[in-house]
């Protein structure tokens, strides 16, 4: 057809103007995004990078969205242009027509390729859908994906020609890629939903679907057909014999899909269809040889679900793949809309009151064994679903493991939902992803072997946040609540059972926490002056390093050289900053560097032993005051002057220099110290924070500084004393530690063991320096008591830690990277939780699985 028809035209600038506009709001969430990321990154190269690349994607913001343009116009009129032309058969190529493919070309390739499945793999039912209309529109008469000309991998191409014009770093690139690609791909399920909204409000009509047939895993099961028979069939007819091939009448969407949402479709407990699933589950994912879907021997991180997505991280996309899996999703969405209304839950808590919840089960009988435990399900902080519920979901779900399962999740919810140290009101919130908790449990087996599992990390997070706020009501912990609130809200009614929703809301919470700590801070003047503290220590590196170059040719003793360069550097860098260029201390500072230089140099000339015995002591008394100023050590300044004096003593003996080289090097070392202290502005993300002792930059602050930051200062903390044992933190970390061994042999086809390779992260000793968190509580012992603190604010280059105390009126406490690090070793600092939430539930529900006098293997 004409690519230059009106209303092809039309249809296409306007999918087009959607596009464009989805991709800059994805540029400027990535570059937000990389600027949080870096306040959390433990790793200073890996900051660095993240600082480097938002500088970057700034800078080229408009390179960005002009190129991104550009190609994607070109990309899709080549798509509609040359559609009409036939490809060339293969017999006409001859090897003069042959080129060789450069390595920038493949990972070109790759890049395009990896951002298009990102796009494809979230959005595959709005392409789905797209490629109906898009069929329309450009009147190739059928509904072809590969033929859309806005698919996924077109817009893989631009965008990543775009992300090529941002900078020409590879590893800046690959940062993109991947954070663009994952933004895009979240955005374009609205894109390509606006350009559907857009294409019908043209009035313009869908082909119709083509036939697709599914040959899948278990498809020729015994009986698979008997219990298709059983089905409704309204709206549908089946094609060439296969029962699992549906057209759709209408137009919509895929039989497979209204499969999923109809919820008239119900297979019967002891269908022959049933029972060949829950045969083949057992044979397969119950094998002995471990490596099944739960199994204890192959299981772990690694293990993977037959329903599970790649490498066992999640379902995979699309509709959901049997009827029974749609009537458990309209089963588990029934129910977690329960959770919203708790006037509706009587009967539920009742029933499990009257040990209703199935005597059938393995772990019927189990009640929980946290502080707070009394009769029945009262003693829990909310409503355990999956015990009330229990029959219905049994009944809904296929074979034996998956009851299992079932039983395991309930377990685990009686712990977290009665844990003492999670609040009520964040318990509440929590007991509403109780259902979407269990269909992942049923998909995924890496839930129960993997700490970084989305929805456990999740999970803990909301919990462990929390356990800093000490009122909901009133504070920033209410903002809190209603932010945690409506992120579980989206979570219940979005797509539950896809691992990428709760990565999302995870990134949304932690977002959520660093803006609310940063405006915390910036309430009070702690954040500015640690700010300044800290540019002055970069500005002081990068003027360290300046000097180092410009006094290497120069023949000077490495004591002087290393003197000058990093420590007299110190002293003109603060006197500069806060007395200014023009003022007499810097002005003296640059003197007295030149003149300490050529103190050392040879004079053999009367008139040069005068000059320097008149400027020796003026410079002696600059060479004081600079070191006081900077707090040099004691010890450190006697062992250089230790040498400087023999060093002048020897330069009165030794051959002079000749005169023209004499005044050579006054004039060299004039020209070094003129150059001007560099200033903030220009430092850049390669300006790292030199390692200065606390006790050296304590004596940076003034007294009126040291008030408003509330500066731990070294002297304050008597290390020589002993801290008092917490019990609480010791029979915390005895806990964790025991939920970290290895699992009792229950004879269980579930594995609980997490993976050996994703260790715990410490709550105290050297390593938790490196584990802090924004937002998180932490124990600090100081004044000879433990106050319970929470980290509110850390400096750009995690110089200065700041932590806040006190419901209402909130005191500040800072300290610098080495204090905050001795308090680590010696024990002065630890976190308020010694395992996470959903490692201490697991561990007190092994100990209920343990009790069990004869456990039952499947």
């Amino acid at each position: 057809m004409n690519p230059t028809e009106p209303r092809l035209q039309a249809a296409l600038d306007a999918a087009l103007d959607h596009i464009r506009t989805t991709a800059a709001a994805v540029a400027e969430r990535v570059s937000d995004g990389l600027g949080t990321a870096s306040l959390s990154s433990s790793r200073i190269a890996e900051r660095d990078l993240l600082l480097a690349t938002q500088f970057e994607l700034r800078r080229n913001m408009a390179s960005f969205h002009v190129v991104f343009k550009d190609v994607l116009r070109d990309k899709v009129a080549k798509e509609i242009g040359t559609r009409e032309v036939g490809r060339r058969p293969l017999a006409a190529t001859d090897w003069q027509s042959l080129t060789l493919v450069d390595d920038h070309e493949v990972e070109e390739r790759m890049f395009f390729d990896r951002i298009g499945q990102m796009i494809s793999h979230e959005c595959e039912g709005e392409l789905r859908e797209l490629a109906a209309y898009m069929g329309a529109v450009t009147r190739t008469g059928r509904a072809d994906e590969d033929r859309n000309p806005v698919r996924a991998d077109v817009l893989g191409a631009a965008l990543y020609r775009a992300i090529e014009a941002v900078t020409d770093q590879s590893d800046m690139r690959k940062l993109l890629a991947r954070e663009m690609g994952q933004a895009m791909a979240r955005a374009m399920r609205t894109g390509y939903a606006d350009i559907l909204r857009d294409l019908k409000a043209r009035g313009v009509q869908p082909v119709n679907l083509s036939v697709r047939t599914l040959d899948g895993p278990g498809h020729h099961l015994p009986g698979i057909n008997s219990a298709y028979a059983t089905l409704p069939k309204e709206g549908y007819h089946s094609t060439s014999g296969n029962p699992s091939a549906y057209v759709d009448d209408g137009g919509g969407s895929g039989g497979s899909d209204a499969a999923a949402a109809d919820d008239s479709i119900r297979a019967p407990a002891n269908s022959s269809y049933r029972a060949a699933r829950g045969t083949s589950t057992r044979s397969g994912a119950m094998s002995s040889s471990g490596s099944g879907r739960y199994g204890t021997h192959g299981g772990g991180a690694g293990a993977a679900s037959p329903r599970s997505g790649p490498a066992g991280i999640g379902p995979a996309s699309g509709s959901v793949g049997s009827p029974s899996d749609a009537h458990l999703m309209n089963l588990l969405r029934r129910l977690t809309a329960l959770a919203s209304r708790p006037g509706e839950l009587d009967a539920a808590i009742e029933a499990s009151r009257l040990g209703t919840a199935g005597s059938g089960s393995p772990l019927s009988g189990f009640e929980p064994t946290g502080p707070g435990r009394r009769e029945g399900l009262a003693g829990l902080m909310a409503v355990n679903l999956i015990r009330a519920h229990r029959e219905e979901l049994v009944q809904a779900s296929t074979g034996k493991l998956d009851h299992m399962v079932i039983d395991v999740v309930g377990s685990l919810f009686d712990q977290i939902l009665s844990d003492p140290r999670v609040p009520p009101q964040m318990a509440r919130q929590i007991a509403r992803l109780q259902l979407p908790v269990l269909r992942v449990a049923l998909n995924d087996a890496s839930f129960f072997s993997s700490r970084r599992h989305p929805v456990r990390r999740f999970v803990n997070r909301i919990a462990s946040l929390a356990c800093a706020f000490d009122d909901f009501d009133d504070g920033p912990g209410k903002p809190f609540l209603d932010r945690v609130r409506g992120l579980v809200q989206e979570i219940v009614e979005g797509d539950f059972d896809q691992i990428e929703l709760y990565t999302d809301k995870l990134a949304d919470l932690e977002a959520f926490i660093a803006q609310q700590t940063e405006g915390q801070v910036r309430q009070s003047p702690a954040a500015a002056t640690l700010e300044n503290k800290e540019s002055e220590l970069r500005v002081q590196q990068r003027y360290m390093l300046q000097l180092q170059s410009a006094l290497s040719p120069m023949a000077l003793p490495a004591y002087l050289r290393d003197f000058v360069s990093q420590v007299w550097s110190q002293a003109l860098v603060l006197a500069v900053r806060r007395e200014g260029v023009q003022s007499e201390r810097y002005q003296r500072f640059k003197r007295a560097g030149r003149d300490l230089v050529m103190s050392v140099q040879p004079k053999g000339n009367p008139t040069l032993r005068k000059k320097f015995l008149m400027q020796l002591p003026p410079l002696m008394k600059d060479l004081n005051d600079g070191m006081k100023l900077i707090g040099w050590p004691e010890a450190a300044q006697k062992e250089f002057f230790s040498r400087l004096l023999p060093e002048h003593a020897e330069s009165l003996k030794g051959t002079p220099l000749s005169e023209l080289d004499h005044n050579m090097m006054a004039k060299q070392l004039e020209a070094i110290f003129n150059v001007p202290v560099p200033g903030t502005e220009s430092l850049s993300v390669a300006d790292t924070v030199p390692e200065v002792d606390e006790a050296q930059m304590e004596q940076r602050f003034t007294p009126e500084e040291v008030r408003q930051t509330g500066l731990v200062e070294r002297k304050t903390v008597d290390w020589s004393g002993t801290v008092d044992i917490d019990l609480d933190a010791e029979a915390g970390a005895a806990e964790a530690e025991a939920a970290t061994s290895s699992m009792l042999d229950l004879g269980l086809d579930i594995n609980l063991d997490l993976a050996p390779n994703e260790p715990p992260e410490p709550s105290r000793g050297p390593q938790l320096m490196d584990h802090i968190k924004l937002g998180f509580a932490y124990q600090m012992h100081l004044k000879d008591e433990w106050q319970k603190v929470r980290l509110t604010y850390v400096s750009p280059g995690r110089s200065f830690f700041v932590f806040s105390r006190g419901r209402k009126h909130q005191e500040t406490i800072s300290m610098t990277s080495r204090m905050l690090a001795r308090m680590c070793e010696t024990g002065r600092l630890r976190a308020v939780e010694s395992a996470y939430l959903m490692e201490r539930a697991t561990y007190r529900a092994r100990k209920q699985l343990a009790a069990l006098k004869t456990p039952t293997r499947y």
